[in-house]
């Protein structure tokens, strides 16, 4: 028979999984007397564990806010779940302030998984590989992206210190739409209440943010995600970039992702099904030109090369070392 020990510990995690427990449902779980499962509760309560008592009908308990995070208890697989997580993230940079916090987690669910857990846990670790090496990206704070974060909810004006990618600093007013984790980065996109004008920023570069009076009204249209990548798109480098390509949507975005490349319609005839392969314009604005001829030809489909001219000659050249490498012995 259960320790009564163990029973409070079980009680926890069924709180812990969410909702309202009525007080019979709990008694049945713990094999125990009503009167028994409120002891338990008042336990909890001493150990300033939040319990809350719901009145009426449907009434029991339920966990409320508290001012610490109350004792966790994780079956194997949670554990697992959220240390593969915690793995993954540190991988794809999707972490906030330092990398100390994700492994001082990882370390504390460690220490307390049962051995046999463990050494599963290592030996999955162990045959587990990626693509890609880990991320060296820099990583937001945690204050600023839960005050942005508050912001968006709440459709709250937001002052933010802000660094540049050249080391311009300055302070703005973001009426903040939505936060987006895209490559390894976090990213806000809304309106620079200063300029009027829609921009994307970088959370690892917001130094300070600070929720300001009044409201605003989130714009209709797309959504957070599909701004920044249109943002992306559209963004200021060395090259502007059209080429009309004959084929799908889904062909030409296989190569070309909609946070590199905007797609136009070119030509269609009259009725055409939208699946069926046209012509598009594709625009593009890019730092180098060198990597675009080989993508070009991965897409095994007829294009025309409107600007730039460079472009032109480098797809030239390449035909012409692909032709000579094909010739060889």
């Amino acid at each position: 028979m259960p320790r009564p020990t163990g029973r409070v510990l079980t009680l926890l995690e069924l709180l812990q999984s969410g909702g309202t427990r009525t007080v019979a449902e709990l008694a049945d779980r713990l094999g125990v007397e009503g009167r028994t499962v409120r002891r338990y509760v008042d336990q909890l309560i001493d150990l300033d564990v939040p319990v809350e008592s719901v009145r009426g009908r449907y009434g029991g308990y339920r966990l409320g806010p508290g001012y610490r995070l109350p004792p966790l208890m994780l079956s194997d697989d949670e554990a697992l779940a959220v240390l593969l997580g915690l793995v993954a993230g540190r991988r794809a940079g999707s972490t906030t302030t330092q990398q100390t916090a994700s492994e001082t987690a990882s370390a504390k669910i460690r220490r307390v998984l049962p051995k046999h857990v463990a050494r599963r846990l290592d030996t999955l670790l162990e045959s587990l590989a990626f693509t890609e090496r880990p991320a060296e990206f820099d990583t937001p704070d945690s204050g600023v992206l839960l005050t942005i974060a508050d912001a968006v909810r709440h459709h709250r004006p937001v002052s933010i210190r802000y660094t540049d990618r050249d080391g311009r600093r300055s302070e703005r007013t973001l009426h903040a739409y939505g936060i987006v984790a895209h490559g390894g980065r976090w990213y806000v996109t809304g309106e620079d209440a200063r300029i009027g004008e829609e921009r994307t920023f970088r959370l690892d570069r917001i130094a300070d943010a600070r929720t300001l009076p009044g409201s605003f009204e989130a714009p209709v249209g797309p959504g957070p995600a599909q701004r920044v990548l249109s943002g992306f798109a559209a963004a200021e480098y060395r090259h502007q970039v059209t080429v009309r390509i004959h084929g799908t949507v889904e062909q030409i975005r296989a190569r070309l992702p909609a946070g590199l490349a905007s797609l136009e319609e070119h030509e269609s005839a009259a009725g055409e099904d939208r699946a069926t392969e046209c012509w598009l314009r594709v625009e593009m604005r890019v730092e180098r030109l060198d990597w675009l001829p080989a993508v070009l030809a991965s897409l095994d489909r007829p294009f025309v090369i409107e600007r730039p001219d460079e472009l032109r000659d480098l797809v030239a050249a390449l035909a012409d070392r692909l032709t000579s490498y094909a010739r060889r012995a």
